[in-house]
């Protein structure tokens, strides 16, 4: 028995009342527990047993659960029962019930192993170890018989059969304990017993242990719970009954059944003792160590637990000593944790009566929640956010101004559910307080109704916010908690409409604009029913009850604002951004109602209120914003189309007329034109190029009269900005409706000549306007070019639309020089030296980002034409080489063009990819001259591209081989591309270079490797080879990156060493070299003849037709024990074998070349002597490197060995707390030793060395959380 400290005298218990009969309970019992004697005669204190004479008396074999056992190996049933979960659990443990009066260590031998094997341990706790053996001993034992094959274990293994195993677990555990309610607990032995197993092997350093026996003693605790719950109501009845029958009169008071009373009271008071010592043994056994264990789940089972005590029991647990390990954990590193403890205090929060009690643990902790609200976890956040709303609703005192201002901004947050609490959290804080209706009385509307003033400040809030433009946002955080509220358009209207009342203060002009903003923002989320962009996670399926909603608000927002629009457009005609907004109501109109409304003398008015405004603004947006209601309005399915319809013709006739009559005088005038005539033709330019984006105006000819206008410009070069773009702007959607019509399948043969002829003459235009003194008008045609070249080219023609053949146009070689010319002169250029932000504003921020925004368009636009295949793919060398430089602003469409261009053709996108790094190089050289530095920032510059380029061709070597085969080819060639400036003997001028190459070394593939190193050598000769000054440098490590594993199998070799297969066990070394030595002094490099032959055209080109080498195995390989950081793959010379500067090569002495040989050695003949010992001296060193690992591994399994004796003398078993402060030694032990071990844990008697290494038993905060827990203080 555990031997646990009393707990204090005012430490009380709950739960619910249950009083049922439980199968412990004999018939002659009370179920009060007046027979609490009787109950501990069957096993109470004389039954309880010394740890020596456990299970005497008792059977070795016998019948449990109705079958048979031998030899003390039972047949798991309680476990198959439980895995299975068909059987009612009561009846299961009832059962175990009857087998425990029967005999309790049989029984209690099947629950112990009920424990072992739900922990995923095949051994069994046989009778003799039960009886014979310490806890620690049998935990020990089964430690050494786990399954190592597998770290998965019941509760985490995945599967249908498992998937409810930790519910039935769970659910086993509290069925138990409330059948033996009455009397088994109380007999000194079975809950001893169990609590001391589940204490042990909670402390085990295997995981599966220490999980499995933690959610077992968490769920016994809460079970205890409701038990000493139940004791606590019996006693307050039994002690009512007690005052009532003692404050009786004398002659009425019977003295009897006063003393069965203080029996009944005494009992249960004796067994209330019992239940809080199991309780106390258990907290501060188990959960005291295991809620900062190192495993994440481990940790949130016992704050989840521990929350589920305080919220039964607060009497006893809703203190200060138990809430801040609650708070302590707050700071935990693991969000799944940091959410246990929120929805503890949930739990706790949403009972007011249990607010006074949590003041203090407010007070101390209330910032922490304020800034959790801000947690990288979402779900974090969110119940964050959450718990300080159930706070707003306790009191409004605790939360200051700017905690809940740290609150509200989170409403503009794109993700939508931390969006949704925090609009709760406003709603109930700026919205609670509502004005009651009098009962009776009529419902007030409009200004009068009592959303008005919540409307108000919800602007007021909008507007305060400074993020005016995300009013969406705003609305669809507000709209599941307020949706009431943002639905009463009616009393919006009136807002706007109506004049104020006496003594109310009018909207300002300013949130008299928010308010429509809003109001658009409601409508359009009741009309789609789904969030903003940004902010939805996928389609959703509507429910039909969502569905019926939706069709209502159409038509309540149909018959409101059909009504209401006219006049709002009257009122706030002259306000542009007002009425870019009201134009976009009828976007969601059901425009059937305009009929069976009849509610056409509506339609008219707003018709006429359209055309007054396109006749008085010019502002791009708001005359797009009349041409799409118009659009939404010239529906052909409704009846309200032709009237649409004719008022549209009549509108655009007058525009094209004004305009044709306008041009011609404008153009006639010429140079005497005034700025009235160009005001005149620019502003109806513009209403007409707003109505062509979405109106097809293909009867107008439009076409010649744009033309003719672009072609005045290009030949007088005076014409005004503002009409050049609008011009190009408006021919642009001439030809795309006429291809639009054309791509129906629909038009004459004369059509098609006809739309290739403009579209070829619009182009050439464009082309010529890219050479135009003004910036704007620059831009615009290069965007207009560039998408015309991508729409019309070979892509038109896919999909079943040949007919279109003849309108595919390339550009021509002069077209993509100025087009790439327009991108390096206005894209790739410095932020203060953008032309385009005049009059002083370059300071200015939004200036700055709108024209980034600006040149990213143009990037973009251009990146296409390359990904399409419009322009050459080689173009998009000048771009590549700008990643670096530009990387913050362009960085993102660099690559992923790079990506792109990749998919379409890997050896080409690496010929460009090396032919930018090409053009930098040469442009350092030109700036730098051909003696440089290596060390200057602009080589280091190019390197470090190079290094980027490598990394974008990803882990997959075969899929990348060609491309970078290619890519060395073509670098090599390069680098020996120009002579040398010193003259023969010296380096070629682009040598360095190579340096810059072998940042793909690591790319290529072993053979690729001496593919290369073979061409390579094409374009040295013997005496580069021999060069060591500091200028052959790149040639030299260029080479070493290609032998790095080129000419070898060392990999596979240490592979050998290093896997567990190998012969540590039987302690038998193999040579490791002599394979490789042997092959490696056998390899001869190709003569000359046949490496000067087709060498590339074999290996690069038909990459697949290479030799593949013998290899061996590397799965198991530990990475960690592979090569030496300081081993080389490129050969370096013995000092004393190294030539001297000027005595030829076979003035050279070796013990392995003999004096007598004097005739000079061929290039091919010196590489193989050279490589020959460089490979002899490489076996040699890995030789020696695999016998010092093989000596390290003896050490330390002897050394493990030795101290796995140490525990078998120790009586009880020592406590490890497995933190996450010393996980990290665990890990490096585990790691050295590579026996077959799980990689989770040791055996505790195998780990004696590490448990001397382990802090002291107390809390240490930041093995497990953040710094900033260090300041709280622990009450």
């Amino acid at each position: 028995m555990i031997a646990a400290p009393e707990i204090q005298p005012e430490f009380a218990y709950p739960q619910d009342t249950d009083t049922r009969f439980s199968s412990d309970t004999d018939f002659s019992e009370d179920p009060d527990g007046r027979s609490g004697t009787t109950a501990k005669g069957k096993g109470g204190k004389k039954g309880k047993k010394a740890a020596g004479e456990k299970g005497k008396g008792g059977k070795g074999a016998g019948r449990i659960n109705g079958h048979h056992q031998e030899n003390g190996m039972e047949n798991m049933m309680l476990f198959e029962v439980v895995k299975v979960g068909r059987s009612a659990m009561q009846s299961v443990v009832d059962e175990w019930i009857e087998s425990y009066k029967h005999d309790r260590d049989v029984a209690l031998l099947d629950l112990i192993n009920f424990f072992i094997q739900c922990s995923g341990c095949k051994g069994v706790v046989s009778g003799e170890m039960f009886r014979n053996m310490q806890n620690s001993e049998i935990i020990r034992r089964m430690t050494e018989e786990f399954d190592e094959d597998s770290g998965d274990y019941p509760l985490t293994i995945a599967g249908p059969q498992w998937k409810k195993f930790k519910t039935n677990f769970c659910e086993f555990i509290s069925v138990l304990v409330r059948q033996c309610q009455y009397s088994i607990i109380y007999d000194e032995y079975m809950m001893d017993t169990v609590i001391s197993l589940l204490t042990g092997l909670s402390d085990s350093q295997v995981r599966a242990f220490r999980h499995t026996s933690t959610l077992a003693a968490m769920k016994l605790m809460t079970a205890l719970v409701n038990v000493a719950l139940n004791l606590s109501i019996n006693m307050d009845n039994t002690q009512r009954q007690y005052e009532a029958e003692r404050n009786k009169i004398v002659a009425k008071r019977a003295n009897d059944r006063l003393e069965l009373l203080l029996q009944k009271r005494k009992e249960l008071q004796e067994n209330q003792d019992e239940i809080e010592n199991m309780m106390n043994a258990i907290f501060k056994g188990v959960f005291v160590h295991r809620y900062r264990d190192s495993i994440a789940e481990i940790r949130a089972i016992c704050i989840e637990e521990i929350g589920v005590w305080m919220k039964l029991y607060s009497d006893a647990f809703l203190n200060d000593s138990y809430l801040k390990y609650v708070g302590w954990t707050m700071h935990d590193k693991q969000g799944e944790v940091r959410l246990k403890c929120l929805t503890a205090l949930q739990g706790l929060y949403h009972n007011r009566e249990l607010n006074a009690r949590l003041e203090l643990f407010t007070s101390r902790f209330k910032d922490r929640i304020v800034s959790m609200t801000l947690d990288k976890e979402y779900d974090v956040a969110v119940q964050a956010i959450k718990l300080l709303t159930l706070v707003l609703n306790s009191t409004d005192e605790v939360l200051t101004p700017e905690d809940c201002e740290s609150v509200y901004h989170l409403v503009y947050s794109a993700h939508r559910p931390v969006a949704v609490a925090a609009g709760e959290f406003l709603y109930k804080k700026l919205f609670s307080q509502r004005e009651p209706e009098e009962e009776g009385a009529p419902k007030r509307r409009g200004r009068q109704s009592p959303n008005a003033n919540l409307i108000k400040t919800t602007v007021f809030f909008f507007l305060e916010s400074e993020l005016h433009e995300h009013a969406a946002y705003l609305v669809d955080s507000l709209w599941e908690c307020g949706a009431e509220l943002l639905k009463d358009w009616e009393c919006m209207i009136s807002l706007l409409l109506d004049d104020p009342m006496p003594g109310e203060e009018a909207l300002t002009d300013r949130q008299e604009t928010a308010l429509i903003e809003i109001m658009l923002c409601t409508v359009r989320q009741a009309a789609e029913c789904h969030p903003p962009v940004g902010r939805g996670t996928g389609k959703r399926v509507m429910t039909a009850k969502e569905k019926k909603t939706q069709l209502d608000d159409r038509t309540r927002i149909t018959e409101l604002f059909a009504v209401a629009l006219p006049p709002l457009l009257a009122k706030y005609a002259v306000d542009a951004e007002k009425v870019t907004n009201l134009l976009q109501l009828p976007q969601y109109f059901d425009l059937e109602i305009y009929t069976t409304g009849r509610l056409e003398k509506h339609l008219e008015a707003l018709l006429r209120q359209i055309k007054e405004i396109v006749e008085k603004h010019t502002d791009t947006e708001v005359l797009e914003s009349c041409s799409k209601t118009y659009h939404a309005l010239c529906n052909e399915e409704f009846t309200i189309f032709n009237r649409v319809d004719i008022a549209r013709s009549q509108l655009l006739d007058e525009l094209v007329d004004k305009f044709s009559r306008l041009l011609e005088d404008f153009l006639q005038e010429g140079e005497d034109a005034d700025e009235d005539d160009a005001y005149q033709v620019l502003s109806t330019l513009k209403r007409i190029t707003a109505f062509h984006n979405a109106h097809d105006l293909s009867g107008w000819d439009l076409f010649t009269s744009n033309f003719k206008l672009l072609n005045t410009g290009i030949e007088n070069g005076d014409m005004p900005e503002q009409i050049v773009i609008h011009s190009l702007q408006c021919t642009h959607y001439v030809i795309l409706w006429q291809l639009a019509k054309l791509s129906e399948g629909s038009s004459r043969k004369d059509d098609m000549v006809n739309l290739r002829k403009q579209m070829r003459a619009f182009c050439m235009m464009c082309q010529r306007y890219l050479t135009n003194v003004n910036t704007a008008v620059k831009e615009q045609a290069f965007t207009i070019l560039c998408d015309l070249l991508l729409i019309f080219s070979h892509q038109m023609v896919s999909g079943g639309r040949e007919h279109l053949e003849p309108l595919v146009y390339s550009p021509e070689d002069s077209l993509q020089s100025e087009l790439l010319s327009f991108i390096l002169n206005h894209v790739f250029i410095d932020q203060d030296d953008d032309t385009n932000s005049t009059d002083g504003q370059q300071d200015d921020e939004a200036v700055k980002i709108e024209a980034l925004h600006k040149r990213r368009n143009l990037l973009a636009a251009y990146c296409k034409l390359i990904i399409y295949c419009v322009v050459e793919m080689r173009t998009g060398a000048d771009i590549f080489k700008q990643y670096m430089r530009y990387y913050n602003d362009y960085g993102d469409i660099i690559k992923e063009t790079m990506s792109k261009t990749r998919q379409i053709d890997k050896i080409q996108c690496a010929k460009t990819l090396i032919l930018s790094l090409q053009q930098l190089f040469n442009e350092m050289l030109s700036e730098l001259g051909h003696g440089f530095d290596r060390s200057s920032s602009s080589f280091c510059g190019i390197k470090e591209l190079a290094r980027r380029f490598s990394l974008t061709f990803g882990l997959d070597q075969v899929k990348t081989r060609d491309a970078i085969a290619m890519l060395h080819k073509d670098g090599i060639e390069f680098a020996f591309k120009e002579p040398s400036p010193q003259g023969e003997g010296g380096p070629p001028l682009n040598l360095a270079f190579l340096d810059i190459l072998s940042e793909f070394s690591s790319k290529l593939m072993r053979q690729d490797k001496r593919t290369v190193h073979m061409y390579l050598e094409r374009f040295m000769t013997f005496q580069m080879a021999l060069q060591r000054e500091d200028c052959w440098l790149p040639l030299i490590s260029y080479r070493n990156s290609l032998q790095a594993g080129g000419d070898d199998d060392t990999m596979s070799v240490m592979s050998g060493y290093s896997s567990r297969g190998s012969s540590v066990r039987s302690k038998k070394v193999k040579p490791p070299a002599a394979t490789a030595g042997t092959s490696a002094a056998k390899r001869k490099l190709p003569e000359e003849e046949s490496s000067s032959g087709d060498v590339w055209q074999q290996s690069i080109q038909t990459p697949v037709m290479l030799p593949s080498p013998h290899l061996t195995s590397t799965a198991m390989r530990d990475p960690k024990r592979g090569r030496d950081d300081s081993y080389m793959g490129g050969y370096a010379l013995p000092h004393e074998q190294q030539p001297p500067p000027h005595p030829h090569p076979h003035q050279q002495h070796h013990p392995q070349t003999p004096q007598h040989h004097q005739t000079p050695m061929d290039y091919n003949s010196q590489v193989t002597w050279m490589l020959a010992q460089r490979q002899q001296e490489e076996a040699r060193q890995q030789q020696e490197r695999a016998m010092n690992y093989v000596k390290l591994r003896t050490n330390l399994q002897h050394a493990i060995r030795r101290g796995t004796g140490l525990m078998e003398e120790d009586e009880e078993p020592i406590v490890e707390d497995v933190m996450m402060s010393s996980e990290g030694r665990m890990d490096d032990l585990n790691e050295d030793m590579d026996f077959d071990t799980m990689d989770i844990d040791l055996p505790p008697s195998k780990n004696r060395r590490e448990r001397s290494e382990l802090k002291p038993d107390y809390f240490d905060p930041a093995s497990i959380m953040d710094e900033s827990v260090l300041g709280v203080s622990m009450f």
